[in-house]
């Protein structure tokens, strides 16, 4: 019997889809969303996803403070691989470990950097990405972005 996982699907043009799959394969163009009792099931192309968020609750919790992101949070127990820091086309930074990022590759999982994030993993679409950083350059990719998000926020 296949296992049942809460995701959240953040698209490219912006989307959310919160829900459950069973379904969900990296080696498939497609798998579905069943929407929380709200409507019949959602079939999803993966070139249409951003990044697929497996998660604790479909509830969520608040995003954390700008400064709080990259590594510097303390180190979640499932993290494991290689230091990864991903900068997303719509500019979001999203910092974790790897075991399976190959570039050419469609996408890979990730496990966010973050102990007390509500993600239990990501799985990243690569079309989505400006550009995917491991080892030491995360490091420095997280640093960059973080500090130019504070001093845009400092401007405001």
């Amino acid at each position: 019997m296949a296992e049942t996982n809460r995701v959240v699907v953040h698209f490219t043009d912006g989307r959310l889809l919160k829900g459950t799959t069973i379904d969900f394969n990296i080696m498939q163009p497609k798998f579905h969303v069943s929407p929380g009792g709200t409507g019949p099931t959602v079939e999803v192309l993966c070139s249409n996803m951003k990044a697929l968020f497996f998660v604790k609750s479909l509830e969520g919790r608040p995003r954390p403070a700008p400064a709080q992101r990259g590594f510097d949070a303390p180190r979640s127990l499932n993290a494991q691989g290689k230091k990864v820091a991903i900068l997303f086309k719509d500019g979001e930074l999203l910092c974790g470990y790897t075991l399976t990022f190959v570039p050419g590759r469609n996408g890979f999982f990730m496990f966010p950097a973050d102990a007390d994030t509500n993600n239990l993993r990501v799985y990243v679409v690569n079309a989505s990405t400006a550009e995917v950083r491991t080892g030491a350059e995360a490091d420095a990719l997280a640093q960059r972005v973080l500090s130019s998000k504070g001093r845009a926020l400092a401007k405001a």
